[in-house]
């Protein structure tokens, strides 16, 4: 039999962290910040909570009034909800316009601030893959993407293509992304990835079983590197298609051991 992960020794004076998301069965924060909660002895545990869309608001605001809450992870859906939600955000978040991770401040006021651009760039380094210089191709506008696109911009990529099911939220993020880097090429007309060197999947596409492939493997190329943001399956079956195209996949967990530490940090554990 499986041996499960266990936390033990909760008291009361245990800090609270949760990831909230729709679904959260997915989800693998809990279990590394749990590990790293032990590993420097923080009285402190993690929880995944599920929470619909149109519950957000009330959750948030519930969350306000709980005294030994440290902070909370935000995930799909909720990034682009929750900055209206939070008392205050960091200039990156505004920037981006979501938010993944929330500190409640003594006070009660939850301060947010995001660290998907920043991890998944890192991920990508951590793996031998440099990001400087490459055409990129997005499929997606949500929270993730947001901030994919504005730290990919930020190392230098050649230009930047953005395909999403809905338009205006594509030409929104690619506005904001004009007005901050006038010089960097943006096209949200492309909506294929041929002659990208990155391709990469933000969108929830994959997370169930099922679930339609986001992009057409048939126009995936041998020289491209194909990557995914979700967490479970590791593998999901764009990587597994684009696989067998002969493409370098990279999955996502590197993205969230990249921002393991910023995210500790954010929440003030030592």
């Amino acid at each position: 039999m499986k041996e499960r992960n266990t936390v033990v020794d909760i008291t009361g004076r245990t800090k609270l962290f949760a990831i909230i998301g729709d679904p959260v069965r997915q989800v693998k924060t809990p279990e590394v910040i749990n590990a790293l909660l032990r590993e420097r002895g923080f009285d402190g545990v993690m929880v995944a909570i599920h929470v619909a869309p149109d519950a957000l608001s009330a959750v948030l605001h519930g969350m306000k009034h709980m005294q030994n809450l440290g902070g909370l992870i935000i995930t799909v859906p909720h990034k682009t909800q929750a900055i209206a939600l939070c008392d205050d955000v960091t200039t990156r978040a505004q920037l981006v316009g979501a938010v993944n991770c929330i500190r409640r401040e003594p006070s009660g006021a939850l301060t947010g601030t995001i660290f998907d651009g920043t991890g998944f760039i890192e991920g990508l380094r951590g793996h031998g893959i440099e990001p400087r210089g490459m055409a990129t191709f997005i499929v997606g506008a949500g929270g993730a993407a947001n901030a994919i696109a504005f730290a990919l911009a930020e190392v230098g990529v050649l230009r930047i293509s953005i395909v999403n099911r809905t338009a205006k939220k594509a030409d929104d993020l690619a506005a904001r992304l004009r007005a901050r880097y006038p010089a960097l090429p943006i096209d949200t007309q492309m909506a294929v990835p041929t002659g990208h060197d990155l391709v990469i999947n933000t969108t929830s596409l994959g997370l169930s079983p099922g679930d339609p492939l986001p992009i057409d493997p048939a126009l995936l190329e041998p020289s491209q590197i194909i990557a995914e943001i979700i967490m479970q399956p590791e593998l999901t079956p764009l990587l597994v298609a684009a696989g067998v195209r002969g493409c370098r996949v990279h999955p996502g967990r590197p993205m969230l051991d990249a921002q393991i530490d910023l995210m500790a940090a954010y929440f003030g554990i030592p």
